[in-house]
């Protein structure tokens, strides 16, 4: 029996200035601002927006209709969902049933977090292993499954803020 092998690679990305990637890679069809880094063995689908100065670590999966804002952290293995088996199993394909994920300015996610769709806003820490199930409409540290509030931070003494 033969096995259908299907290459990616990079194609159909808008890339800004000084964008390092380090390969091997599946980027397609998404856009990644200046300064920016993608490590080895991530996957980034249609319909992405990475912000500038954004770092995004190996093994991280962005699945379409993501927007990530600028100075991002994407730790390890961090996974984002853009299906949420609204109809008892997964969409197939029908892109219909894909939902929106929005993540604000200044937003650090934790190793093998998994982001739902969900809107995250500016100066958010998002802790290893937690599972983002609801919107995060206030800065803070946040962890666990599902995610709640560790602590409220201010803008200026945020882990994620440029000094």
């Amino acid at each position: 029996m033969q096995a259908i092998v299907k290459a990616i690679g990079v194609r159909n990305v808008s890339f800004g200035q000084n964008v390092t990637v380090v390969e091997p890679v599946n980027l397609y069809g998404c856009a990644i601002g200046d300064d920016s880094f993608v490590g080895p063995f991530v996957e980034i689908q249609n319909n992405v927006t990475i912000g500038r100065a954004c770092r995004i670590q190996s093994h991280a999966f962005i699945c379409e209709l993501v927007t990530i804002g600028d100075q991002c952290f994407i730790s390890h293995g961090a996974m984002f969902v853009n299906d949420l088996f609204q109809s008892g199993g997964p969409a197939r394909g029908d892109r219909s049933k894909y939902k929106r994920t929005l993540v604000g300015n200044n937003v650090s996610i934790g190793s093998n977090a998994t982001i739902l769709p969900v809107s995250i806003c500016d100066h958010v820490v998002i802790g290893a292993g937690a599972v983002v199930t609801r919107d995060i409409v206030e800065p803070g540290i946040y962890a666990g499954n599902p995610v709640r509030l560790l602590r409220r931070t201010e803008r200026g003494d945020s882990p994620t803020d440029s000094k």
